[in-house]
């Protein structure tokens, strides 16, 4: 990446979208500090970030939840690690796994959960942290259609009753409009922000059925034209590299 700067405001929900390989997971890597950068910085919460970043969770793709922990326990390993009182931390666990639609289910492993219910976990998991800043690299990847429109408005729901910060990295451009304030649009690398699209959408919204209204395909079209040319540029690269 080069040149990229970008601020999200206290409360919005932001979506990254760009090429393969344009450092959109990077860009999570160094908000989170788990990655330095060569130049510039990074500032969470009015703090210069160096190591991990404080107020933040994050969701990867793949499951981060862990596979010899039962429910319960892996939505209670946050609190725990800092310090709360086991029955508080139970207590609070039980509450999100309640909230996230898991109540009966915590005595199971993750083995012997569907993959949207590890996803549940996983953002109870997150959530009972209560992060300032939550990262969400392609949560919801993985997942069938029916399951991912239901973990994308459990989302909304979740995240509508605090006052976090999202930064959500997707390569589905109808999912960033359907849940995002802002969509940012990343160019090919090295990247920086092409442009930065407001989604005037209301709120509450139900992801399937905000698809249906106008200004969606309207929103839909106009950052579909920079994502395509960038894509493009990608792609002709991978093939030059391959030839080559």
């Amino acid at each position: 990446m080069r040149d990229l700067t970008f601020e999200v405001a206290r409360g919005e929900f932001c979506a990254i979208v760009g090429p393969t390989g344009s450092g959109k997971s990077t860009t999570l890597n160094l908000i989170a500090g788990l990655e330095r950068p060569s130049r510039g910085q990074v500032v969470v919460l009015g703090e210069v970030v160096t190591d991990g970043a404080r107020g933040v969770g994050y969701m990867f793709q793949t499951d981060a939840i862990f596979p010899w922990k039962t429910v319960l326990q892996n939505v209670c390993t946050g609190p725990l690690y800092r310090g709360v009182p086991r029955h508080v931390a139970q207590r609070q666990a039980h509450e999100w796994i309640s909230r996230v639609g898991l109540a009966g289910f915590e005595d199971r492993y993750p083995n012997q959960l569907s993959g949207g219910m590890r996803k549940r976990v996983a953002l109870a998991q997150t959530l009972i942290n209560e992060p300032a800043v939550l990262l969400m690299d392609e949560p919801f990847a993985s997942l069938d259609v029916q399951t991912r429109t239901l973990m994308e408005n459990e989302l909304l729901e979740l995240w509508s009753g605090s006052s976090a910060s999202v930064v959500f990295v997707t390569h589905d451009l109808e999912e960033a409009i359907a849940l995002a304030d802002r969509v940012l649009v990343f160019t090919a690398a090295p990247a920086t922000v092409k442009q930065s699209y407001r989604i005037a959408l209301p709120r509450p919204r139900n992801v399937a059925e905000v698809r249906f209204d106008p200004r969606f395909t309207q929103l839909y079209e106009r950052i579909w034209e920079d994502l395509r040319d960038e894509a493009v540029i990608a792609y002709e690269r991978s093939l030059k590299a391959i030839r080559s």
